[in-house]
């Protein structure tokens, strides 16, 4: 999820299948960031998000809508922001890329099989609501040859992202009539379904030891908002205004909700020992402004810590495997108002 985002795009320094010639910029940290220090701004305009590391920490995989397009495409790079490379084939949108596989082999989402071109953006008259284009998940080599289609089920399937051991997938789908989140072998076998209430039940993020699942969520409780939600989805749209943070064991079971905050929060990860999560989150400011930022919880919903503080967007956070860097994107820094970029952090306890 992001904030309103320009269609200004930025295509100097990188190329389809090409390698990028910019170096990402040093840029200070706002005033209360205490946990980051080194910030490096390792994309430079247009659209750049979901930026997640691969296992070694060497490299990272983002969506983005540069080479012309106006949706978003997945692409690599390595952490110092240089040889970008597209590694989806152009066809469609694609999402939510992940490395897998020892890092030999990415997945993501992607509407090609129904959309060769982009899809068309909502309803501006719905107000802020999301669309569920018919993603379905795929997996290919790091380099995007060898592509494979790992699900079939035609409409929205994405948010995936491997267990720790490498040998399931944890998403989210549309495939049963409502949002749901599911786990499966990597190999698309054994799919077991993970949440049932009526609502959105997303953005599903493995522990560091594979025992449980953090994830977002938004239950109607009235009639009255159940058929609003059931009417969206009907038109395949979601409105994301109203989200909390939930854990599940990895069996599904154990399921409690961990922050009330009344307001949109989104993205959660868990840092590299387990002990915090990290996400992002409007509930501090008024929710017109788009101003989200980062923030630390316990698994227990106490805790709560701000991380951020740029007044702008703050999303999509991810540690490295040894807990020593941060990835996100921000609005912050933008050469045009409301790009949005890939930073990346060295982390301070």
């Amino acid at each position: 999820m992001r904030s309103s985002i320009c269609a200004f795009l930025l295509l100097a320094g990188s190329t389809a299948y090409g390698q990028s010639v910019t170096s990402p910029r040093n840029v200070p940290a706002e005033q209360g960031e205490k946990h980051l220090r080194n910030v490096r701004q390792l994309t430079n305009g247009g659209e750049n998000a979901e930026a997640y590391f691969s296992r070694d920490g060497r490299r990272l995989i983002f969506q983005s809508t540069r080479d012309g397009r106006t949706c978003d495409q997945q692409y690599t790079m390595w952490v110092d922001g240089t040889h970008v490379r597209r590694v989806s084939g152009g066809r469609g949108k694609t999402t939510c890329g992940y490395f897998m596989d020892g890092d030999r082999r990415i997945m993501f989402a992607s509407s090609q099989a129904l959309e060769r071109e982009c899809p068309p953006r909502p309803d501006p008259s719905k107000g802020y609501v999301w669309r569920l284009d018919p993603f379905d998940l795929y997996t290919a080599r790091a380099d995007g040859s060898g592509l494979r289609r790992l699900t079939h089920f035609g409409v929205y399937t994405a948010e995936g992202v491997i267990s720790p051991d490498g040998k399931r997938i944890v998403f989210t789908s549309l495939k049963d009539g409502d949002l749901d989140i599911y786990v499966m072998n990597v190999d698309g076998s054994q799919l077991k379904r993970l949440t049932n209430e009526p609502g959105y039940d997303g953005g599903p993020w493995w522990s560091p030891d594979g025992q449980r699942i953090v994830y977002r969520a938004n239950h109607p409780h009235t009639p009255a908002e159940l058929a609003t939600y059931k009417e969206l989805l009907g038109q395949r749209l979601v409105r994301p205004n109203k989200m909390d943070l939930w854990i599940m064991n990895a069996d599904g079971s154990g399921k409690r909700r961990i922050t009330h905050l009344g307001a949109a929060s989104f993205g959660p990860s868990w840092t590299a020992d387990g002990k915090k999560i990290i996400f992002s989150s409007n509930h501090h400011t008024d929710p017109k402004l788009g101003n989200f930022d980062l923030f630390l919880v316990n698994p227990d919903g106490s805790g709560l810590e701000q991380v951020t503080t740029a007044p702008t967007f703050d999303g999509f956070p991810m540690f490295s495997a040894d807990g020593r860097s941060l990835v996100w994107a921000s609005n912050r820094h933008d050469a045009n108002p409301h790009e949005t970029n890939i930073f990346v952090a060295d982390w301070v306890n």
